[in-house]
């Protein structure tokens, strides 16, 4: 007996198979009991101890995985091996929803069964998540204690699942999940297989916490470096607008800033559309200004528009664009670069007020005569140094002369030597010696605006020019008088309406002016068209009489006409200017 039992603890412990067992045992029933009993035992040791095992194991890889995506299918591979079930799959609780959907698989292969949802109390999956509690069946199709619904059993029979094993994801009383372990065959699940899922789950449930947590704090950290990185370049912008401001810079500077610290182009327009500045190469196509009318940056198109206000007057817009999207902190920048925009173009327009002022005062002291000329001269140098010339014309505009200034183009206004108002009338002072082409170029000016103007000069600071002024007031008077407003002209262009008005007369100007191009060209031709024009008059402009009077055939006559026509312009015989003409004529021969 003794040596039966040491044959029996000999196999115990090398381990033999359960068959050595009995056969050692022989007849003795209740020792091949209690030596299989012991195997059973050590047997379930072992493969505890190797549970345990592989759970660290997972619990290890678990640890160190960091991507949620990961952390879920080394979950279900895990439980598919351990198991060693064909396929294993997780499904994660949807608060929103109300119910839990596929979210990781091993060894599935049907696309309509990882796609699918289960709601709360439907199918195995479904009572576990409703119960928190496990659920398994050796045959699902066949087992009534669950509910089926139509979904659930095309896409579980799609994938050919019989045995199924479910156990749920709990951390602290929240249900996260469910794991699931499943065969293609009839299949029993032990209660150790339960228990090893359940643990298995456990820590899957853990991990998906706790990676959710870090996945969050590391979002949370990105969007703190991010909003301080975003401070920091705002900071910088900030640094910059003010040094723009600080030094006297203009809008040019704020959009070139701007476009430097974003990467875009910029667009700056006024209150009614004209541009200010402009960097980089925009779309100019594409520019909405006019449909932004707030301080908050606003997409439209392809542009991000925001509009620059002060006192609640909007001064003008800022656009940007070449870029798809700003992010917080940049649209922050630029929406400040509109406050510093409005704020330069506010300083600019109260230096031009000021300006405007000291130039009305000026010019009032230089038309009234009530200050040393020697002092206003040294006042226009310190207000306008590049602009003090010796020699002046005078304009002066009649009417509603508000948009006579902003009309002047280049070298016109280039020319301006100071403009305000005086006595209701615009009054512009041009540092120019030809009243001629003054007054050609603010031709258009008239035209355009609807306003008289009468120029005259060239004077000298002083009584000159008081006097030339009061030519030239006199002179819009007799134009309004006339008819002839929205035009621009000097006395010579009214003929002998303009020297009846004049204080002072050149008579060889004003011949001049009227008869120029015909006295010029009989000096170059050694022709006599000024002889043949006064027997033209005389004989009461019949070119028949005028033929005999002169001793030649009347074609002769009209070929010397049509030069004149030539010389003069058309409309040389309408009955004014054909008075001047006669005027200018008369005046001539007086002069000898």
């Amino acid at each position: 007996m003794i040596a039966g039992v040491e044959e029996l603890l000999r196999l115990l412990a090398e381990d033999a198979p359960g068959s050595e067992l009995a056969r050692a045992a022989g007849d003795d029933s209740v020792a091949r009991e209690l030596a299989l009993r012991i195997r059973a035992g050590i047997d379930a040791s072992k493969k505890r101890e190797a549970e345990l095992s592989a759970l660290v194991d997972v619990a290890r890889e678990l640890a160190s995985a960091r991507d949620p995506g990961r952390v879920l299918d080394t979950i279900v591979h895990r439980a598919r091996t351990l198991l060693g079930t064909d396929v294993a799959y997780l499904t994660l609780y949807d608060d929103a929803r109300g119910d839990t959907y596929m979210r990781a698989t091993d060894g599935s292969v049907s696309a309509a069964f990882q796609q699918v949802r289960l709601p709360l109390g439907a199918g195995l999956g479904g009572l576990v998540a409703e119960t928190h509690k496990p659920y398994w069946t050796a045959d699902y199709p066949s087992d009534r204690r669950f509910r089926h619904t139509t979904h659930i059993d095309q896409a579980v029979g799609e994938e050919g699942l019989v045995a199924i094993l479910g156990t749920p994801l709990i951390v602290d009383g929240a249900f996260v999940g469910v794991l699931f372990a499943s065969n293609r065959s009839r299949r029993p699940f032990s209660r150790e297989e339960v228990s090893l899922l359940g643990s298995l789950a456990a820590l899957a449930a853990v991990t998906i916490v706790q990676v959710r947590a870090a996945a969050e704090t590391a979002a949370a950290l990105a969007q703190l470096s991010e909003a301080h990185a975003g401070t920091e370049h705002a900071a910088a912008a900030h640094d910059r607008f003010a040094d723009i401001v600080l030094s006297g810079g203009d809008v040019d500077a704020v959009a070139a800033a701007l476009a430097e610290l974003l990467d875009v182009w910029v667009v700056l327009v006024d209150a009614v559309g004209n541009e200010l500045a402009v960097a980089g190469s925009p779309d100019r196509a594409a520019v909405p200004w006019q449909e932004s009318e707030s301080g908050r940056l606003t997409r439209i198109g392809d542009c991000w528009v925001v509009a620059a206000t002060a006192k609640g007057e909007r001064l003008g817009a800022l656009v940007i664009g070449g870029v798809d999207d700003l992010s917080g902190a940049d649209r922050r920048i630029v929406e400040r670069a509109a406050v510093v925009t409005a704020l330069v173009l506010l300083f600019r327009r109260q230096a031009a007020e000021q300006s405007q002022r000291a130039q009305a005062d000026l010019l009032a002291d230089v038309l009234s005569g009530s200050a040393d000329p020697r002092t206003l001269t040294d006042r226009l140098r310190l207000l306008a140094p590049s602009r003090h010339h010796d020699r002046l014309v005078v304009a002066v505009c009649r009417g509603d002369h508000s948009g006579v200034l902003a009309r002047l183009t280049a070298p016109l206004e280039d020319k301006l030597t100071l403009a305000g108002p005086y006595a209701g009338d615009l009054v512009l002072l041009f540092a120019s010696s030809d009243p001629v082409k003054v007054v050609a170029e603010l031709g258009a000016v008239a035209r355009q605006t609807g306003v008289t103007i009468a120029v005259a000069g060239p004077a000298a600071w002083g009584s000159e020019l008081i006097a030339v002024h009061r030519q030239a007031a006199r002179l819009v008077t007799t134009m309004q008088r006339l008819g002839r407003t929205a035009q621009a002209a000097t006395p010579d262009d009214l003929g002998l309406a303009g020297l009846v008005g004049a204080a002072q007369t050149d008579i060889a100007g004003h011949v001049h002016h009227v008869l120029g191009p015909v006295i010029e060209y009989d000096a170059q031709r050694g022709t006599d068209l000024i002889g043949t024009l006064r027997a033209y008059f005389a004989a009461g402009q019949s070119p028949t009489r005028a033929a005999e009077a002169l001793h030649v055939h009347p074609n002769t006559v009209q070929q010397r006409l049509d030069r004149v026509g030539v010389l003069l312009g058309d409309g040389w015989l309408h009955p004014d200017r054909a008075l001047d003409v006669q005027v200018a004529l008369r005046l001539q021969a007086a002069l000898g």
